[in-house]
């Protein structure tokens, strides 16, 4: 009789309803954010992950490549948004999920970052009372020129679940009145895909392809409308670039936004070698390989900003605020903005030894995605 009951009650529990979530992505950030949550919440039997793919990144080198470097499936859904203005990409985004919505029924969305796709998403669960949860919660620059600053407080508004990368997010979510019971501070889940690609970088190959040695270089990356956009202020960083390529080698992996603008600009002559090497877009593999080898590293990037605080690398970050001050008051980040006089006196300072070398932020550890499958089992089973 005992062994009957054990066999009834197992044969029940895998009957019963699986948890399907929607994991929802659709730009670079995300897919290095998703990844380690997907293969966590994919370890849970009642668990069944969907990956929906919106499209916001629609060519292969901002996007497809990442589902080969990061070993993550093929989304089961994909959404074809391709380019526009903010409104009329996240009006495609909103319309294909609606539909996918309505058939998959989800039981949970998540959603990571700040892009189109995060607030679409945030949209659409809200008006089809579907649960939400929001990867990297609470993260704030208070600069509402940005329409990334626009996309996370109404997605934080609007979530059920906010997981938090660090203490400070937690604080700016308090703030502004959400429950403290919605909020987890769970770490940082980009420092999970960090520290399991770290080593299968392959650093020594990637500095021989480039020509590159080790901490003698400086890596660039730039795409921001509010630094490309304008010839004047291009114009300023470029003449600031061409004088640090005079001290060390620079890399700068150009996004196509930024080619064209170059381009348009004829500002070319800044970026030429020997002291300049500009490539085209690459891998997040070998962009980690080169964070982690390079002397400095000047971004307006959010996500440069933590995996160099995380490798104690130097960065200079070409923007007036930041939603991760964390990397600046603790890490290895100093927000720089158009100031190039600025810019180039800390790059003195680094090449100098004198810059500071940063702490590590707490769960900033690789174990961001095992904590929020642990809250995520907790509530949802």
């Amino acid at each position: 009789m005992k062994d009957l009951t054990i066999k009834t009650i197992k044969k029940k529990n895998e009957n019963r309803k699986k948890i399907t979530i929607a994991c929802i992505a659709g730009a670079r950030p995300n897919f290095i954010k998703i990844a380690p949550l997907i293969k966590e919440l994919s370890k849970v039997k009642r668990f069944r992950t969907i990956l929906i793919h919106t499209g916001q990144h629609y060519d292969s080198a901002m996007s497809d490549i990442f589902f080969k470097e990061l070993n993550i499936k093929k989304p089961e859904i994909s959404i074809i948004s391709g380019p526009g203005s903010h409104s009329e990409q996240t009006g495609k985004i909103m319309t294909g999920l609606e539909k996918e919505f309505t058939e998959l029924k989800p039981d949970l969305a998540i959603v990571v970052g700040d892009v189109n796709s995060t607030l679409s998403a945030a949209l659409v669960t809200s008006k089809m009372n579907i649960p939400l949860a929001h990867v990297e919660a609470g993260l704030r620059s208070y600069d509402r020129n940005m329409p990334e600053e626009i996309n996370r407080i109404v997605t934080d508004r609007l979530s059920n679940y906010l997981f938090t990368p660090s203490r400070d997010a937690g604080r700016n979510l308090l703030k502004e009145g959400i429950d403290k019971n919605k909020i987890y501070f769970t770490g940082n889940i980009m420092i999970d895909t960090l520290v399991k690609f770290l080593k299968k970088s392959g650093t020594g190959t990637v500095l021989k392809k480039y020509g590159l040695k080790k901490k003698g270089f400086c890596l660039i990356t730039l795409h921001r409308p509010s630094n490309v956009d304008e010839k004047t202020v291009l114009e300023k960083i470029a003449k600031a670039i061409r004088k640090i390529s005079g001290s060390t080698k620079v890399i700068f992996p150009v996004h196509p936004r930024t080619a064209l603008k170059i381009k348009d600009f004829h500002l070319g002559q800044y970026f030429t070698p020997p002291g300049v090497l500009m490539t085209e877009p690459i891998g997040y593999i070998e962009t980690i390989a080169l964070i982690s080898t390079a002397k400095l590293v000047i971004t307006d990037s959010g996500g440069l900003q933590e995996e160099t605080t995380y490798l104690k690398v130097p960065c200079l970050t070409l923007r007036e605020n930041t939603e991760r001050p964390v990397t600046a008051t603790i890490g290895t980040n100093t927000i720089v903005g158009t100031n190039t006089v600025f810019l180039l006196k800390k790059f003195k300072e680094i090449l100098a030894g004198k810059y500071r070398k940063g702490k590590l932020p707490e769960y900033w550890d690789g174990k961001t995605a095992q904590r929020i499958t642990k809250i995520l089992k907790k509530k949802l089973l």
